[in-house]
């Protein structure tokens, strides 16, 4: 089950908001932005739309049309708001879960204000079955406590399951709090050993670490520690019954360390059923960093700029497509300005005018190509000038010899036109014996240039096709001869005049457009993609 859509209407803050995540939604969908920029209302719209269908969410009350209407309008209602699934709209996937009796676990949400202070249980009684999902906030302004009712429930499944079974304490405890320990050693090096006893006045969870046999209970765990178990173990027990649902959790983040932020987004994915959509509302460095390293193929972005004007004007917010630059904007979110000394996974010197504008920008048009092309496939890559041929070799050989000293990780590459040879005739042997006496961080086009990639037919053939012009290709086979060791910048103009382009559009603006239409699996693509990075 996932969202593929959903449509706010004078919904909180704002006016009219679309988040479209296409036809294929992904797993993982991460709201990200900085506080008070609307990612908790988006929430809002999904509890409160689930509350129309099937009753109280959560456990923290209603609130009226004050709450939820942008226009203070008494007539709001769930007309606002429009959640589209893969399986069909809200109605339809609401009776559908009522008709087999699973109406209460299309979603399970979780409040950023989860107060778990304190784990002292001092009777016994009977839990009402998870299903019910009365349990914890209704909204994501509510304090969201589960601790108590999430250790009764524990210690209910381990009395079950050692009963049923007719074992010994110590093997019905290792089942039931293996899976539950795994994820937590990960996070936190720490470990459920002990389940109290509440007759007997320790009613509590006893943890220790994995380097020392002391046993301590859940109440002298740090903030972020309790964080961490609560969000655990309520994942753990609801992974089996809800198994076709829509997870939210607003602001898993608060009180954990950074690094811990990280391996407890790796294990949520793991706990949480592979049937099942978790959307996160986020602005911390680890589970950004999470989403970037460890899912990037499952996951998708939704960008909250704290700028729009979210009361006054439409917006349709689709998932970002990741690339440097992208990425720099959206760790700026949680680390402000230190955002530009996240380092990419691999450095291109390439030529082009080493001198940047007053915003620090990329100005060599080489550069800023590649980047263009190759921003979606390799979003760990940027490409950088370095100056003329000979310049390029010195300057990108200083940065060899020092960055990657500083930086292990980090691949350098010098990346040279083919028509590098001061003014001699260049071939693919000129080529091959260049690479063949430079190391392996060089690399050498197989074209006399960029503009002999941007200008090929199946480029500019493309590019009128995108644009609804007319290609003239009797005019084209005229001006070039070899599209691969010519010089064909030079000629710039006449091929403007081939694809019906005015001549006085700017010679780099012409070219950034015929970079935009080099996508990937095409054969220009994949030849680019071979010298630069299949070496």
């Amino acid at each position: 089950m996932k969202i593929k859509q959903i449509h706010l209407k004078d919904f909180k803050r704002f006016k009219d908001l679309t988040i479209d995540l296409g036809n294929l939604p992904k797993r993982l969908v991460a709201l990200v932005g900085p506080n008070g920029c609307g990612k908790s209302s988006v929430f809002d719209a999904m509890t409160y739309t689930n509350k129309y269908w099937f009753g109280q969410l959560g456990q923290s009350g209603s609130k009226d049309y004050h709450y939820y209407s942008l226009t203070n309008e008494p007539q709001f209602g769930v007309n606002n708001i429009n959640i589209e699934f893969d399986k069909g709209k809200f109605d339809g996937v609401a009776n559908e879960f009522s008709n087999v009796g699973k109406e209460n676990t299309l979603i399970s949400f979780r409040s950023p204000y989860r107060y778990s202070g304190n784990l002292k249980v001092k009777e016994s009684k009977a839990v009402e079955d998870i299903t019910h999902n009365r349990l914890g906030a209704t909204t994501s302004s509510d304090v969201d406590q589960r601790i108590e009712e999430g250790y009764r429930r524990l210690t209910a499944k381990y009395n079950k399951y050692r009963d049923d079974n007719d074992i010994k304490p110590s093997e019905a405890k290792k089942h039931i709090i293996g899976e539950l320990n795994s994820a937590l050693v990960n996070c936190l090096d720490l470990e459920i050993v002990n389940l109290g006893n509440i007759d007997g006045d320790n009613g509590t969870l006893f943890f220790k670490k994995t380097d020392s046999d002391i046993e301590f209970e859940y109440n002298v765990l740090s903030s972020g520690e309790k964080e961490v178990v609560d969000i655990l173990l309520d994942l753990y027990l609801r992974k089996d019954k809800y198994n076709d649902t829509i997870y939210i959790i607003d602001e898993p983040e608060l009180h954990i360390n950074t690094s811990i932020q990280r391996q407890l987004l790796i294990e949520i994915n793991k706990m949480i059923p592979d049937n099942c959509q978790i959307w996160i509302a986020t602005h911390s460095i680890g589970f950004m960093r999470a989403l970037q390293v460890d899912f990037p193929n499952d996951s998708q972005i939704i960008k909250f700029d704290a700028h729009n004007k979210w009361a006054s004007e439409k917006y349709i917010l689709k998932p970002i497509i990741p690339s440097r630059r992208e990425w720099l904007n959206i760790f700026a979110t949680a680390i402000d300005d230190l955002a530009e000394l996240i380092s990419p996974n691999r450095i291109v010197y390439c030529e082009g005018k080493i001198k940047t504008n007053k915003n620090n920008d990329e100005q060599g048009l080489d550069a800023r190509v590649y980047n263009k092309i190759f921003y979606e496939e390799y979003p760990d890559t940027v490409f950088v000038s370095s100056g003329g041929n000979t310049l390029l070799e010195s300057n990108s050989k200083v940065a060899i010899n020092i960055l990657s000293k500083v930086y292990k990780e980090i691949e350098i590459f010098t990346l040279k036109d083919l028509d590098s040879n001061s003014g001699k005739a260049v071939d693919d042997n000129f080529r091959t014996e260049y690479l063949r006496t430079h190391n392996k961080n060089h690399r050498m086009l197989k074209r006399f240039e960029i503009e002999n990639y941007l200008y090929d037919k199946e480029v500019l053939s493309a590019y009128c096709k995108d644009r609804q012009l007319v290609f003239d290709e009797n005019k084209y086979n005229g001006i070039v001869k070899d599209i691969v060791l010519e010089d064909i910048k030079s000629k710039t103009n006449e091929i403007k005049i081939c694809c019906g382009v005015d001549i006085n559009k700017s010679n780099d603006s012409f070219k950034m457009e015929l970079a935009e239409t080099i996508k990937k699996g095409s054969k220009v693509y994949n030849e680019l993609k071979d010298v630069i990075f299949n070496e």
